[in-house]
Parts: C-alpha cells; structure tokens; sequence
C-alpha cells in the first residue's frame, strides 16, 4: 500500500504589537500576548501549546519586535531562539509571514505555512486541530489559500468578514469576497444572511503559493525578502534584516493578497474558507475579556482579581488589583485595573478607547507607563 503523503506543516505566530488596549497590565515590553488572560499559560504559551500536536518545536517560527523579544524567550524556551525572529520596525502582516515564506521556500517550497496571530482564545482545541488537518491537506494540494473562518454569534463591529460563495468542497466552502469591518447594521445583515464568517487571521498555504502571491501582488516587497532570505542561516542574516525590512511596503496579507485573489472571482481565485466553530474569541478589550471571564462561568456577576473585597449593590464590574481590598457600592458596569504605577478607570462600554490613553502618553513621552 502507497505511503500517503503528509505535508510538513510549519506554524508561523504573529507575535508583534502592543495590546494598547490592555493597557496598564499591557506594556511595550510586556503585551497583551505575554499576559495570562485566559489561564495560568499567557496567550502566547497557549497558542503554542495547541499547535504543538500539529508539528514539532523546531518547525515554530515566532515573528515579534525588539521590546518584546526578551520575554517572549522566556516564556518559549523549548523553541528555537534563532526562529523567534525580532523586526527591526513593524510592517504588518504580509512582510511578516513573507519573510518567514521566503526562508521556508528555500528549504521546501511544498512545506505548508500556518499563519496564527498569538493573543486568541479557542475552547474546542480538538475540532480546531481537526480543521485545522483538514486546511493543511488542502493547502499542499495546489496553489490554495485557506482561511479559517469563525461562525458570528452576534453583529460584530470590530472583526473583518469572509462571504462565502455557493460552491463547496465537503465542508469548505470557496471564498466569495472579504468584507471589511461593517458598521452596526451592515453586521447585522451580514449575521442574518448566514454565509458571513468571521475572519479568524488564521491562514494557511503552501510556501510556494505564498511567494508567487506575494511575487504578483507585492513584487518590490517581494524582491526585499528574497533578499534577506538568502542571508538566513549566515552572520549577514542580523544587518540585512535591519538594512532591508525597512523598505517593504507597511501592508497586511488581507490587503496585500487575499482582496486582489478574491476579485478573480470564487472559482478561479482558489481561495478556501473551513467554516468553524470552536469559542474563539480574539479577547480585544477589557469588555471582551469580561464577557469571556464571565461566559467560563468562574465568575457570576463581577470579574475581580483582588485579595478580598465588600460588594454593596455593584454590579457587572471589573476590578484588577491583586493583593488589596477593594471595596465597591452602588457601582455598575466600571473597569478599574491598578497595577501600581498607573490606575485605569473607565466603563465596560468604554473600555475600547484605552488606546488612546497609550498614544497620549505616548506623546507626552511618559515612556516608564507605555
């Protein structure tokens, strides 16, 4: 009997940015990813943690940023360090998984790339694996792109959308179009159609199929990376990266390739969406992470991290101060975080604008709280 073929599968974490909105547990050198929002693990030690199962240690690569570098290896130790890979300034997505598609493409342009952000939480870890097998497999089998698609559960302002179309493969199903973030009601026309998905940020291609993309759509860029790649594995590598990275061109891989392929059309543009449903949540707020806090049930009405506490009538509140007594009444719907040097105060409501707090401080120069 013929050995079926299983293709080398190398997961690529995205692992840059700031998490502003998280702040102040969020800092420049100690973001949102490093942080254990979901567990004892950070959300960076669990994403690595559910796709270990799908591939060894030394296929990770881990695309960050200078600050972050340091704690990022303290927490991965059993990766390979050289394969945590820090930019020398931000350039989105697609430069990011380009660089990694470039090194790989010398080495085996079959190999099939996983692009995964590093800061989600997702409770069905055995189905994921399971379409996730699934969106290798399709992925080796020609130029395919495959997204993993995420099913609405309500009419979501801040995510991307994917349309599917009306031809399908088993389960999958081709992509129709991306839809960027919709206001209010468009969501909701989206959610009722029913053949909307969330974009998850999780795609999956050949290394092959990702440097001819990149090659079409990004050639100047692409000319770039080529040219760092050649240099891995060499002491060039380092002063290269610093002297080229630069020069590509600040876009993200749903811009840079995915809206262009889709305009082809849904039969010829080959790109594949696996339609899912695991309890995903991307945990993008302080509101987000309550309502994830609140939906696993360790907590009824109020989130609290604290030593003790006395509640009067307070309701629906987040409240971090670990090790203190805090003392809440007649409160409804606040966020408060202490961590020390900064005190957060802000509403559930509200809490998408901590981001501006940062780029405030940001300004000021008040670099000891960013």
């Amino acid at each position: 009997m013929a050995k079926t073929y299983k293709p080398e599968f190398y997961p690529i974490i995205l692992a840059g940015g700031r998490g502003t909105r998280f702040w102040p547990l969020s800092r420049k050198t100690f973001a949102k990813q490093l942080l254990p929002l979901n567990s004892a693990q950070s959300m960076i030690q669990e994403t690595v943690a559910r796709l270990l199962p799908m591939a060894p240690g030394e296929n990770f690569w881990i695309i960050t940023n200078g600050d972050l570098r340091p704690n990022i290896l303290r927490q991965l130790k059993s990766l390979p360090r050289k394969q945590i890979v820090a930019e020398p300034v931000g350039r989105n997505t697609a430069p990011a998984i380009g660089l990694a598609a470039f090194i790989l493409h010398r080495q085996n342009p079959n190999a099939v790339l996983g692009l995964f952000p590093s800061d989600q939480v997702i409770q069905n870890q055995k189905q994921f694996r399971k379409d996730l097998k699934a969106g290798i497999a399709l992925a080796a089998a020609g130029e395919n792109i495959v997204v993993m698609g995420v099913k609405p559960t309500r009419p979501e302002t801040g995510y991307g959308y994917i349309e599917l179309g009306s031809i399908s493969q088993g389960e999958v199903m081709r992509v129709r179009r991306f839809c960027e973030k919709p206001e209010k009601d468009v969501a909701a026309q989206f959610l009722a159609a029913g053949n909307f998905y969330w974009n998850s940020g999780m795609f999956l291609w050949s290394a092959r199929t990702l440097v001819n993309a990149l090659q079409q759509y990004l050639p100047a860029t692409a000319v770039l990376l080529k040219k760092i790649s050649a240099t891995w594995g060499t002491r060039n590598f380092d002063s290269t990266l610093r002297k080229l990275y630069p020069k590509c061109e600040d876009k993200s891989v749903d811009y840079a390739i995915l809206e262009p392929r889709s305009a082809a059309g849904e039969e010829s543009s080959n790109i594949f969406c696996i339609p899912a449903d695991w309890g995903w949540n991307d945990l993008g707020s302080w509101a987000a992470h309550f309502e994830h806090r609140i939906a696993q049930g360790k907590h009824q009405d109020n989130v609290i991290s604290a030593d003790s506490t006395f509640l009067l009538e307070a309701h629906r509140n987040y409240f971090h101060a670990p090790g203190k007594f805090i003392a809440a009444v007649g409160v409804e719907g606040l966020v408060v975080v202490d961590t020390g040097d900064a005190l957060l105060i802000t509403t559930i409501d509200r809490s998408q604008d901590v981001g501006k707090i940062v780029k405030y401080l940001d300004q000021q120069k008040r670099l000891k709280l960013v």
